[in-house]
């Protein structure tokens, strides 16, 4: 097993087994970056806990136990539940680097009530779970250089992710935390196109999944604009034109822009006013 630079002295701790904490667990176990008894992991729900401890991580249902086996806290709780968690916790917290994915939670919020420790917010995506993570980070009033690349090579380990202040963590919310359900709704509807037209269910959804995995290397490796590419299928008088000339007249870039200004604009409510 190969770690990752700057994280073989350190253990991880999660607070939270929810859906994307296992995915990114179950990432870094997969890329072979960290050891799975190097991980930590608690929640109430031992359900949830049960298919990380068949993996070697360190489970607990006692939060405390993760806080202090962990030099580096990933809070991956409900927005809600943030404050009550680290105010819960009665230990010090000034040696730790706390990860916070939170959506919605500003990285003051957590400063104040995890005195002294080093925070960074970042919003993942569950595509981490298979190598495309598309995320961001900020750093918080007392994060170093050092940490910033420590939580950068561990994003970036499980695939794409970018630093930015934190006003813009939200719009990252809207745009690459919610975007995979927005995906999988194109391609279950490009799928069930597929079917109207007469394809069966399993060769629509195999030819959907492709077609938009394949769009989206396109976009990556090429450098072209979604644009150029689009122009380049849509002949004159073609198919695609006509099909476009659907998706135009239910005003699709329209609603898919406004659900990620919604999202982003949900995100600034979630941390808005939190109870401390």
């Amino acid at each position: 097993m190969v770690l990752m630079p700057g994280l073989h002295s350190h253990s991880i701790g999660f607070i939270g087994a929810g859906q994307m904490a296992s995915a990114m667990i179950n990432g870094l176990i997969s890329a072979n970056v960290v050891n799975p008894t190097k991980i930590f992991c608690s929640d109430l729900a031992q359900s949830q806990l049960e298919p990380l401890a068949k993996l070697g991580v360190q489970t607990s249902i006692n939060n405390t136990v993760t806080f202090q086996s962990s030099s580096i806290i990933v809070l991956a709780v409900k927005p809600g539940i943030v404050p009550l968690v680290l105010q819960n916790y009665r230990g010090d917290l000034s040696s730790k680097l706390i990860i916070s994915i939170a959506a919605g939670v500003t990285i003051s919020t957590i400063e104040a009530l995890a005195k002294g420790a080093r925070v960074v917010r970042v919003m993942p995506n569950t595509p981490c779970l298979v190598g495309c993570l598309a995320s961001a980070f900020a750093l918080g009033s007392r994060a170093k250089r050092s940490d910033a690349n420590i939580v950068s090579s561990l994003l970036s380990t499980l695939g794409v992710t970018h630093e930015l202040s934190e006003k813009l963590i939200d719009a990252v919310t809207g745009l690459s935390g919610s975007g995979p359900a927005y995906v999988f709704l194109f391609i279950e509807a490009l799928a069930d196109g597929g079917v109207k037209a007469g394809l069966s269910r399993k060769v629509a959804l195999s030819l959907a999944a492709q077609t938009v995995l394949g769009s989206a290397k396109m976009v990556l490796e090429t450098g072209k604009h979604p644009g150029q590419l689009k122009d380049a299928v849509a002949s004159p008088g073609g198919t695609t034109i006509a099909g476009i000339h659907e998706l135009e007249k239910g005003a699709f870039r329209g609603l898919v822009m406004n659900a990620v200004v919604k999202a982003a604009n949900r995100s600034k409510e979630l941390g808005a006013k939190p109870k401390l």
